[in-house]
């Protein structure tokens, strides 16, 4: 019978962080094992001195640490023989019936050396992981600040990513963790800087420890950090939500002659197509206003007041939100998709230029509904193409008539909003009426619902078989030029070059 392989997270580095769990097996193995540089010393067997005895003790000795090697290709191969033959040592005392004990810093599965042996050894043993507090869990306990809060969302990163890389998902996140400073540590400082976070950035190093050291990560000399060392970009709305932030407000506030009024962009709904700069525009608002389904896309903010309204009133909403900046507030005007394709741009700077001209207006864009229906199957877009809204609620239909011709008449392909509702069904049956005179009936029309929503759906089918009750409101359609091609199902491309 063989022994059992445990994988033991033994914490950040104060002992008494250990589980009960952790201390156990530790007491009770027959072997332990923990990784270590050419010195010889151990951060995992420190943590563990106290509760070695007897057991045989496996020092597994990288083959390099920071040492220079000659390329990326020669450190992975000799990380790879060290793993086999370390995995090969273990398995020797396995075999023969002892218990092994890998002890790792933090938690095994979490940037941790056992893995590697586990991958090499969990099918051939019993195996059982006892998970630990983690670096980043201690990092945020040594600073006194939640990493998240209520809907925000934490990522961790290790610092060895690319510089324009870390910056493009630190841009992107709410909160961040660093892993693996040390010589990359000048790198994430960069892209901290690049991201726009560098700001709300904290440095903790060996946390829970004696040497345990925080500070400001602006302020931290490069050659001072260890490996052991972790950055952290910590909640936003917790450091919002403070009594002493709230008062803080409220001096700016009450001290502010004139606040702003930034028009925002959600993109058509997925998380991830808000922009970084989109992103920042609510951080950073007093209030939401919007039409109530754009506004429950923002995530909530206590700090922020909501102003939800009914989808009519596009000027009477862009007044409601000047005169609140005019009081001193900074104030995100929601749209879905881009905000200046058929939505709240438009209104708002109208209604400023008339009677806010003291105002500042800000517009950020977003992705459009049309790139999103577009991007699901390829590219009907790619050559020259129009945006026309059918509602004739704005503007009397002859003209949506004469426009539809017109774009037809120029061979261009068209992204088509707003083509129906409960109160207008027959647009869409006049619109394909006016388009087949001027193209094919096959001609491919794209019929994207709900895109990014629960209820998604896109298809494409010919012009002449469009079936205007199968569109509502929630869809828009991508009608395609002559010289659009439908390959397949699914794609649609209309090339750049035209004849």
């Amino acid at each position: 019978m063989t022994g059992t392989l445990y994988g033991v997270g033994v914490g950040p580095g104060d002992p008494s962080l250990m589980t009960v769990r952790a201390v156990e097996l530790v007491r009770g193995a027959d072997v332990v094992a923990y990784h270590c540089a050419r010195h010889g010393r151990s951060n995992a067997r420190a943590v563990v001195a106290q509760y070695l005895g007897t057991q045989v003790e496996e020092q597994l000795t990288y083959p390099v640490t920071t040492e220079a090697v000659s390329s990326a290709d020669d450190y992975q191969s000799r990380l790879d023989a060290f793993y086999a033959d370390a995995a090969a040592r273990l398995a020797a005392h396995l075999d023969a019936g002892r218990d092994v004990v890998v002890v790792a810093e933090g938690d095994p599965f979490f940037y941790g050396s056992y893995m590697h042996l586990h991958k090499r050894l969990a099918d051939r043993y019993p195996t059982e992981v006892v998970p630990g507090v983690t670096s980043v869990s201690a990092a945020s306990a040594a600073l006194g600040r939640p990493l998240v809060e209520r809907d925000e969302v934490l990522t961790v990163l290790p610092g060895t990513l690319p510089p324009d890389e870390l910056a493009a998902r630190l841009a992107q996140t709410d909160a961040a963790a660093v892993m693996k400073l040390g010589r990359t540590f000048t790198n994430v400082r960069a892209a901290l800087d690049t991201s726009g976070r560098l700001d709300e950035a904290h440095y903790v190093e060996r946390a829970s420890t004696d040497a345990q050291r925080t500070a400001r990560l602006a302020d931290v000399e490069p050659a001072s950090v260890p490996y052991f060392a972790v950055g952290l970009v910590p909640s936003r709305v917790h450091a919002d939500t403070t009594p002493a932030a709230r008062a803080e407000t409220a001096a700016v506030l009450d001290g502010r002659a004139t606040g702003d009024v930034t028009v925002v962009g959600l993109g058509p709904g997925a998380r991830d197509r808000l922009t970084p700069e989109a992103a920042a525009a609510l951080a950073v608002a007093d209030d939401v206003v919007g039409y109530a389904t754009y506004t429950a896309r923002v995530p909530p903010n206590p700090r922020q007041r909501v102003h939800a309204s009914d989808n009519r009133v596009e000027s009477e909403r862009a007044a409601f939100a000047l005169d609140l900046a005019r009081s001193g507030r900074r104030v995100a005007v929601v749209s879905s998709g881009d905000p200046g394709v058929f939505a709240m741009a438009s209104a708002v700077v109208e209604v400023a230029a008339a009677d806010y001209p003291d105002v500042a207006v800000h517009v950020v864009p977003g992705v459009s509904a049309a790139q999103a229906v577009a991007a699901r199957v390829g590219a009907p877009l790619g050559h020259d193409y129009a945006m026309i809204s059918l509602s004739d609620r704005l503007k009397p239909w002859d003209v949506v008539e004469r426009r539809l011709a017109a774009v037809a008449d120029a061979d261009m392909a068209v992204a088509i909003y707003n083509p129906a509702s409960r109160s207008r069904t027959w647009q869409v049956d006049a619109a394909r009426e006016v388009l087949l005179k001027y193209r094919d009936p096959s001609t491919p029309v794209v019929v994207g619902r709900d895109v990014d929503g629960p209820e998604e759906s896109v298809r494409v089918v010919r012009l002449a078989d469009l079936v205007p009750s199968e569109v509502d409101m929630r869809t828009l359609l991508i009608v395609g030029a002559s010289t659009s091609r439908w390959p397949t199902p699914g794609v649609v491309y209309t090339p750049r070059r035209y004849g």
